[in-house]
């Protein structure tokens, strides 16, 4: 009897491991599939718009109370994706943007015109204008500055 239950467990304990080994090996393949299909995804998914300005900063110099700046702030998309401008503001009412509204695609160039109305912001002026976008920097700003002289 002692015999039988020996050769018993040695059946069991190679059944037992021979189990494990088996699930051991579906982890792996569970692992590596699961890692094949994430980086397939994240290969074709890799790539990131980049806004680069041709000038950040605008100086307007010196003008009259009640003129109305206009400027323009060229970028290009520089990254290898689409970037999308979903929303542009500036830090004062006096200040107008308009911009791209349609995806820049990568190479090709978009805008953002700003038009800032002078009235009654007599003296040294600094205008933020913050994109908001998908691209590389989530958030980058621009500025109009100068002075502005009392009539």
């Amino acid at each position: 009897m002692n015999m039988k239950k020996l050769i018993l467990s040695c059946v069991a304990v190679t059944v037992l491991f021979a189990s494990c080994n088996q699930a051991a090996k579906q982890n792996e393949d569970s692992q590596a599939a699961t890692e094949n299909t994430t980086s397939g995804v994240t290969e074709g998914n890799d790539g990131i718009g980049k806004m680069d300005f041709e000038e950040t900063v605008f100086d307007f110099g010196k003008i009259k109370e009640g003129d109305v700046v206009k400027h323009v702030f060229k970028f290009k998309n520089t990254g290898t994706s689409p970037v999308i401008l979903s929303q542009v503001s500036a830090s004062c009412g006096c200040t107008t943007p308009t911009y791209t509204t349609t995806p820049i695609l990568p190479g090709k160039e978009g805008e953002i015109a700003v038009e800032f109305n002078s009235d009654g912001q007599v003296g040294q002026q600094q205008k933020i204008i913050t994109i908001a976008s998908n691209a590389e920097s989530n958030i980058t700003t621009v500025q109009l500055k100068g002075v502005v002289e009392a009539i």
